[in-house]
């Protein structure tokens, strides 16, 4: 019998994990890898540092040869090997050897596409002048590198506020670079709701990052110092020495179209639950793919390292044979720059209102990362949000510097096992005082949420802050209260609360405030058992102020 013979177009996350697993599945198969750059496997996250001289090797990025795949794997890969149609009708592909500019014909027997996405390039005036790049290979960053070690600038201009953005921001700050992002959105690392990215934007400009937001790029001009002008919609000019977009990417769905696969609605490769498209012999994998949230059940491109390397699996498996599913995706991400991070997982505010999702509520809480009174201890900033109606963990995000990911990442595991904040509440998780607490923030968290979900406390809307007639309460001590204060709000500390409760109107909603949200849960239990209608506006003043960053 011939074996059969299954192409991959495209390596990095998706490609090269889906032809390894193929080899573990089916020795006898003929595999082999087309990849149009030099690289078949390398770690495109780590282009940043390299940008930034943290990592200094650029070996250190090259992840694995086609030696490696020929004599680990048996898996040919032709790198520097463009492929240029696919013919669906006769299985098979031509393929252009850019080195030595021959053009060829190769059967397949399965196709797996995983052709990856390109950077944004906007038709700006321009967009094309020396000094202006983009970061998606390692021949991209040795070429940023090479600029910066031959130009010296002074000035970089990074457009784009989202997680490349950043890092970009930190290491070129880190070459001793004077570093303004660009972004058209009113916040820095638009997929966050813009409470939790007001932590990013304040460690950004604490560290010397100038901020333009609100505002976008139309156009590139050449000083007459052979410096570049950024010229903005708002009407800045903004000197830069070197400019970065990183505003984004878009699926390479070329090969796709072309061959009259079915596209989806956000324009990535419509693909089934075991990553099949609309050919019963052609698969697709990674950051040009379309798939489903698997919160909001809605369309999206998320091109991320993690879900294409689990796709990759999912087609591998399914050409094998195997009964198998890719869940979908949470968008799990996480970000750090200049000590501070930030991390996600599951749905955004955001992303349920697009969704038209009404039922859900969300709690903010500022704990520690681990227990007081070791040192050291780090305040982490957490957002969770959950489904009014039973509690199931729909999403959460947090801002910090130490144990951050960690919290995400547990939340992000409770959203694939459909747990509640009730289970949160019970998770039994690691305690040492440099470590966590026998409370952990994840267990505060539940219990926060347990407490809103069984009618233990009523939340008060922040949204409404600066138009309720409520009565706002504020039980902080009156040093705190001093220091800084909502609008309107009244003072009277915890300990003082149970006898000035006559000072209370039974006729108005109280709205309770304090600096984290625990005196002021207290404080609503004592009111409501006396019969007052009291809510909490959860997290304290320490949320109103990334709220309300004006105020």
């Amino acid at each position: 019998m011939v074996a059969r013979r299954i192409v991959v177009v495209g390596g990095v996350a998706g490609g090269a994990t889906c032809a390894a697993r193929l080899r573990r599945l089916d020795e006898e198969a003929e595999i082999v890898v087309f990849e149009r750059g030099p690289y078949v496997s390398f770690a495109n996250c780590g282009l940043p540092y390299y940008v930034g001289n943290v990592i200094t090797n650029e070996d250190k990025l090259l992840l694995a040869s086609p030696a490696l795949f020929r004599e680990r794997f048996n898996i040919e890969v032709r790198t520097r090997t463009e492929v240029l149609a696919i013919d669906r009708a006769l299985k098979t592909i031509a393929v252009m050897d850019l080195d030595a500019g021959e053009e060829s014909t190769v059967a397949y027997d399965e196709l797996v596409l995983s052709p990856g996405a390109s950077p944004i390039r906007p038709p700006w005036a321009g967009i094309d002048l020396p000094g202006i790049f983009t970061l998606r290979s390692v021949p991209d960053s040795r070429e940023i590198r090479g600029w910066i070690e031959t130009r010296a600038p002074r000035k970089a201009v990074v457009v784009g506020g989202g997680f490349i953005g950043l890092e970009m921001a930190e290491n070129l700050k880190h070459r001793g670079l004077d570093v303004t992002v660009v972004e058209m959105a009113k916040q820095v690392m638009p997929p966050l709701d813009s409470e939790i990215a007001e932590y990013a934007a304040q460690r950004l400009i604490a560290e010397g990052v100038t901020l333009v937001l609100g505002d976008g790029v139309t156009a590139f001009e050449q000083s007459s110092k052979g410096s570049l002008i950024v010229r903005t919609q708002n009407g800045l000019s903004i000197d830069g020495d070197i400019v970065m977009l990183a505003i984004g990417v878009r699926p390479e769905t070329q090969l796709a179209r072309a061959a009259g696969l079915e596209l989806g609605e956000r324009g990535g490769i419509r693909v089934d639950s075991q990553m099949r498209t609309s050919d019963a012999n052609i698969w697709a994998v990674g950051d040009a793919v379309e798939v489903k949230n698997y919160v909001t059940g809605q369309w999206e491109l998320v091109p991320l390292a993690g879900p294409a390397n689990r796709q990759g699996r999912v087609a591998a498996d399914a050409i094998c044979g195997r009964d198998t599913k890719f869940r979908g995706v949470q968008g799990t991400s996480v970000c750090g720059f200049f000590g501070m991070t930030v991390a996600l997982t599951g749905a955004t505010e955001k992303s349920l209102r697009r969704a038209g999702v009404t039922d859900y509520k969300c709690v903010y809480l500022h704990p520690g990362h681990h227990v007081g009174y070791y040192p050291g201890a780090q305040t982490i900033h957490l957002k969770l949000i959950f489904r009014n109606s039973d509690g199931l963990v729909l999403g959460a995000q947090a801002a910090g510097e130490q144990g951050v990911e960690r919290r995400i990442d547990v939340i992000a595991q409770a959203i694939q096992m459909k747990a509640t904040v009730f289970d949160l509440e019970e998770a039994e998780l690691c305690y040492a005082p440099q470590f966590g607490g026998a409370k952990d923030p994840i267990n505060f968290a539940g219990m926060i949420a347990s407490n809103v979900v069984r009618g233990d406390a009523e939340l008060a809307p922040w949204s409404e802050i600066g138009s309720t007639i409520a009565m706002l309460l504020d039980v902080r001590e009156p040093a705190e209260f001093s220091a800084g204060k909502i609008d309107g709000a009244i003072n009277i500390p915890l300990g003082q609360l149970r006898q000035r409760i006559g000072e209370l109107s039974a006729d108005k909603e109280i709205w309770v405030n304090c600096g984290v949200g625990q005196r002021a849960y207290y404080a609503c239990r004592i009111l409501t058992q006396h019969g007052l209608k009291a809510r909490n506006l959860s997290g304290g003043f320490s949320t109103y102020k990334v709220l309300y960053p004006g105020k």
